[in-house]
């Protein structure tokens, strides 16, 4: 879930400066403040960048070249014993569960990057072996904006950014994780603005990774505003296609409307393809009962439903926290085997990163390194059992 000020203008060219030096880009992603009415679910989201943030983090940057060359391409018969995939194997939606290659229900949980044409030193493979050895994850998510600053289909680099996901795919599956590339909408509203570009995306990924059975895709972050699931559905009857023909079974997860929250539109006229899952966003600071009783509702009558995206704050990914909230909804997590991917791995100055701003590393975190966030989300994939 799935964050400014005139004076940022010399930083925006300071920065466009250092990118064309270094190729690579750290910057804040777009605010999504929201409020809402508990009847009618009424939500406005700021979507400006903080062009401050983003001069600061270029400086800090560092990718090291195995991340700037995309790795050569591996399968998941390299899948290292005892890690996720080689016990659980390629994941398949039955009814309302994610169940494993045995049939036994399956919970996949861990962390979202931030966008990673921002901040793409996380895209590392001591990260990711630190977020499954250390934190016990199963799942990473690598989000690739596609409309803001330097997006992907709004002036970035297409070829760079490949690279990082390709890389991000090829560290996951040497580690034994499952990865969700996720194609992630926000100020483009509407996932049909750049459809086309999509269809692209996912025609190449797709080809590419159809041998690999733990890549799960994420084809539309958070419609929102004027995108309503008839649209939403016209775009996932169009792309869906477009994956499966090269990978036939894949998990492939849907947004929703209003910012991936309104999953009982999705309830109300299901796709009629198998193996969707659909997206639900929590903040939860903003977001409490009424929405945590819509998912239940949702998943009582068979919808099958991913949180690929939380955060303990607020929804403008800012702002206090609220643990109290967010304990409840792990309540819900555990009692109906949810699988969940917290927002987000980065050292940005705001609520809803796992790292403190003075975190410059990018593996092998102490406590102390952490943001409240980060320590609450790394408590809550300790717990769990059946990694």
């Amino acid at each position: 879930m799935k964050s400014k000020a005139i004076a940022s203008i010399l930083s925006v060219l300071t920065a466009c400066a250092i990118l064309l030096c270094a190729c690579s880009k750290n910057t804040a992603e777009p605010s999504t403040e929201s409020t809402f009415n508990d009847t009618a679910v009424e939500t406005t989201e700021n979507t400006t960048i903080s062009q401050t943030d983003e001069s600061t983090s270029v400086s800090s940057t560092s990718i090291t070249t195995t991340q700037q060359t995309t790795k050569a391409q591996n399968t998941n018969s390299t899948a290292p014993s005892g890690t996720p995939y080689s016990k659980h194997g390629a994941l398949r939606v039955n009814g309302a569960n994610l169940v494993d290659q045995s049939g036994n229900k399956y919970q996949l949980y861990g962390m979202s990057t931030h966008g990673i044409a921002w901040f793409p030193q996380y895209i590392n493979y001591e990260t990711f072996k630190t977020l499954r050895d250390e934190w016990n994850t199963n799942c990473i998510r690598v989000a690739m904006y596609t409309a803001e600053y330097n997006g992907y289909c709004t002036g970035g680099n297409k070829e760079q950014l490949k690279s990082l996901v390709k890389n991000a795919v090829s560290y996951a599956t040497d580690l034994g994780m499952y990865i969700i590339i996720d194609w992630h909408i926000l100020n483009d509203q509407n996932p049909n603005t750049y459809k086309e570009e999509a269809k692209n995306f996912f025609r190449e990924m797709s080809s590419l990774y159809k041998n690999n059975q733990n890549v799960l895709y994420e084809i539309c972050n958070e419609p929102n505003s004027s995108a309503d699931w008839n649209s939403i559905k016209a775009y996932a009857n169009e792309i869906i296609p477009i994956i499966r023909a090269n990978s036939p079974n894949s998990v492939v997860i849907v947004g929703t409307p209003t910012w991936s929250q309104d999953i009982d539109k999705a309830l109300a006229s299901p796709l009629s393809f198998n193996n969707v899952m659909y997206s639900l966003h929590f903040y939860a600071a903003t977001h409490t009962d009424w929405l945590r009783q819509r998912v239940e509702n949702c998943l009582k009558a068979g919808l099958p439903v991913f949180i690929s995206e939380f955060g303990i704050c607020d929804a403008s990914g800012n702002g206090a926290n609220d643990i109290n909230q967010a304990n409840q909804w792990k309540t819900l997590i555990e009692k109906y085997n949810l699988s969940y991917i917290n927002w987000n791995l980065a050292n940005k100055q705001e609520s809803s990163s796992a790292l403190l701003p003075s975190t410059s590393s990018v593996a092998h975190w102490s406590d102390s390194q952490l943001s409240q966030s980060g320590k609450w989300a790394k408590a809550c994939f300790l717990s769990e059992t059946n990694q």
